[in-house]
């Protein structure tokens, strides 16, 4: 924990890890509007970061500079952060941060030395991707796992995938290296709405979540911002003759019947359909999920 700047020692229980990182691994925002939706209800406190300063490149992520009182100037550097909540059914410990550029393994091992210093049993990190698929229907989770007494206790799949990572991919080697266990899900984001942020998506990696560590959230305020975001979506999409044309060709291939009782989605609720529940989609969207980071990795 070299690098670990403490501003408080919490009193935690065997927190788990809930993760998330701004950069490419979180399109629309999902994943990190998640946490920070975590950090707002549960009253978590902030009580350490990491020290930016090994692990950016600041010509690449500038830090920046705001104005604190009118006169005086405040840089801003990229933020890591480690913040305490005692959640409904278990503690919990929130890592909200942005990608680093160098020194993963080491930057990585903050996390987890911290992780390990409170006794946590487990970190599940969450992420989004852009796929091909349509915003009316719900929103699918791709849920992985290297260990597999962790994907036949939450029924996810195992990570088969080879190709560029990210801090993710190299934060979940080093908790298996560390003999902590560690879960990933990821958000299907439609590729169309790349600017927009999606607490669509947010909401379902919340509910995957909550499932998965055993704690509760409201998510009233979510729920009704991916219902604005839909309706959002809607307009965009009735005022482009092509664009209604590809997400009518999505949404055939979901395969999705909105009048179906079962699958129903209103203004008001956003129900989530795991992937792994459903064969054929969880393929398709490990396809999608391992092209993204391809691409993002030949970027």
């Amino acid at each position: 924990m070299d690098h670990v700047v403490w501003s408080d020692r919490p009193v935690l229980r065997n927190p788990i890890v809930i993760a998330a990182f701004t950069g490419w691994n979180d399109a629309g925002d999902a994943a990190s509007l998640a946490v920070a939706h975590l950090a707002e209800q549960w009253g978590a406190q902030r009580f350490a970061a990491i020290d930016p300063e090994e692990f950016f490149d600041f010509q690449q992520v500038r830090p920046q500079v705001r104005m604190v009182d009118g006169f005086t100037r405040e840089i801003i550097w990229p933020p890591n952060e480690l913040w305490g909540a005692h959640a409904p059914g278990h503690d919990v410990i929130l890592v909200r941060g942005t990608e680093p550029q160098l020194r993963w393994r080491t930057f990585c091992r903050q996390v987890i030395d911290v992780a390990q210093s409170f006794g946590a049993p487990m970190a599940v990190t969450l992420g989004a991707l852009l796929a091909d698929v349509p915003h009316n229907r719900a929103v699918s989770i791709i849920g992985t796992a290297s260990d597999a007494e962790v994907v036949e206790r939450f029924g996810l799949q195992r990570s088969r995938y080879e190709g560029p990572t990210g801090i993710v991919g190299v934060l979940h080697d080093l908790c298996h290296e560390a003999g902590l266990s560690s879960a990933s899900l990821w958000a299907a984001v439609p590729a169309y709405a790349p600017g927009a942020p999606s607490p669509k998506a947010a909401l379902a990696l919340l509910e995957r979540a909550m499932t998965i560590t055993g704690t509760s959230v409201d998510v009233s305020t979510l729920a009704a911002a991916g219902a604005e975001y839909e309706r959002d979506l809607d307009a965009m999409v009735a005022h482009d003759e092509d664009l209604q044309a590809y997400v009518s060709r999505l949404e055939d291939a979901s395969g999705d019947d909105e009048d179906d009782d079962e699958d129903e989605i209103d203004d008001d609720t956003v129900s989530l359909r795991a992937a792994i529940e459903e064969p054929a989609s969880a393929d398709r969207l490990v396809e999608e999920l391992e092209r993204f980071l391809r691409e993002q990795g030949s970027s």
